[in-house]
């Protein structure tokens, strides 16, 4: 039985790796990011379409999936400096908080009209709430934009946006049992908002003094081997208090970038990504269940409630972000607009509680994933008028004789 079961892992994670690659092969073609390829994946190969990744075989791919999303926060905080990150620091906090008031308001809105619950109002809210950075990150990384302004703005904003939406859940899931715990959010709160600061701060001050430490042991690949400690280690503390793992991982790229072996780091990482990472998108689209699509009338519902999940975390990073200008405003509003898995988590906990019922667990995760699979070419094409834009600058000196 034993040798069967880890045939079947095998086989799930071969199906898996190699959809992945061809997915993301065609999307790259396409002229579109890799991970819509490999979410498309995901989609075509799962139990609810070809079905050669059966029911019993998709939590067998949840740890791929999980250490994918941790690597690709790690290899992202590599490329980050904690000086790029504080120079963005207001407008990053602005976006993050706009980005959640305003899709939650939208979505309560929403909800009210429906005549749901008080409960069921304010779990579907918050599934609208949390942006998903390992998408956004993904595709910076692979255009090569993180280094841009705009994208350290979208990952800053994605740290306050998962705190913010931890409180949220912690908040809704209290009124949902019929009390609120002031005193213990406020303890969770202190513990995240305590977390970022003393590692975030305090971590990548003391290797910046000290960056020969990860040398210290003998063995030749040590910053490597110390370095994934690092970065599994925060990611294990930061689901401990109720954050992100991927947060976690964030900061221990941030706090190995001050050191000298920052690139050298980030080419290895990025070898380990290359494994790891596409299981991650890959189980995003497998959790797409297409029965959801039947009638033509949920098709409608879940068109509305995308637009509405676009439309309010455009609008909150948009005008967060206004005083970068028009086109960084509009490029950091389309980079906060996926869910992903976040949006799928909130789902699946409003369902457990039986807030949610079959249909609207399925129209929310079907908001979450067409989010992830829209939001990555909205942010390229973003970028490119950027670069349009700074280029027609350039020429008009030329063109306009003084």
């Amino acid at each position: 039985m034993a040798g069967s079961a880890a045939t079947e892992v095998l086989g799930a994670v071969f199906i898996a790796f190699a959809a992945a690659q061809v997915g993301k092969e065609i999307a790259q073609r396409l002229k579109l990011p890799g991970v819509v390829g490999e979410i498309a994946a995901g989609c075509a190969v799962g139990p609810f379409a070809l079905n050669w990744i059966g029911k019993n075989q998709v939590p067998s791919l949840e740890l791929f999936a999980e250490l994918g999303a941790v690597f690709l926060l790690f290899a992202v905080g590599l490329e980050t400096r904690l000086a790029d990150m504080r120079r963005i620091g207001k407008i990053a906090f602005l976006v993050g908080s706009l980005g959640v008031v305003v899709p939650f308001l939208l979505a309560a809105g929403f909800g009210a009209a429906q005549n749901y619950s008080l409960a069921k109002t304010l779990f579907f809210a918050s599934a609208f709430v949390a942006t998903s950075a390992g998408i956004t990150a993904a595709v910076l990384q692979e255009k090569g934009l993180l280094s841009k302004r705009e994208s350290q703005v979208i990952l800053g904003a994605a740290v306050i946006d998962d705190i913010l939406a931890m409180l949220l859940l912690g908040v809704v899931s209290s009124v949902s049992k019929g009390k609120v715990d002031l005193a213990e959010l406020a303890l969770v709160v202190v513990q995240a908002i305590g977390f970022i600061v003393l590692i975030g701060y305090l971590g990548t001050r003391v290797m910046k003094k000290a960056p020969a430490l990860l040398d210290k042991p003998i063995n030749p690949k040590s910053p490597l081997a110390l370095s994934i400690a690092l970065c599994i280690g925060l990611a294990f503390l930061a689901a401990q208090i109720g954050l992100a793992a991927i947060i976690g991982a964030f900061l221990a790229g941030m706090i190995v970038a001050e050191t000298k072996h920052q690139h050298a780091l980030a080419e290895e990482v990025r070898s380990i990504s290359e494994l790891l990472v596409p299981f991650f998108f890959v189980y995003t689209g497998i959790q797409v269940n297409f029965g959801i699509l039947s009638s033509m009338d949920t098709v409608l519902f879940i068109l509305v409630v995308t637009a509405l999940a676009t439309l309010g975390k455009w609008v909150g990073g948009y005008f967060g972000a206004r005083k970068l200008g028009h086109q960084s405003a509009n490029v950091i509003g389309f980079g906060m607009v996926p869910r992903g898995e976040v949006g799928i988590i909130i789902a699946s906990l409003g369902y457990k509680a039986e807030i949610f019922d079959e249909k609207l667990y399925g129209i929310v995760i079907a908001m979450s994933l067409i989010t992830a699979i829209i939001a990555p070419p909205l942010i390229t094409r973003g970028f490119a008028r950027i670069k349009e834009s700074k280029e027609e600058e350039r020429m008009e000196p030329a063109t306009n004789p003084t």
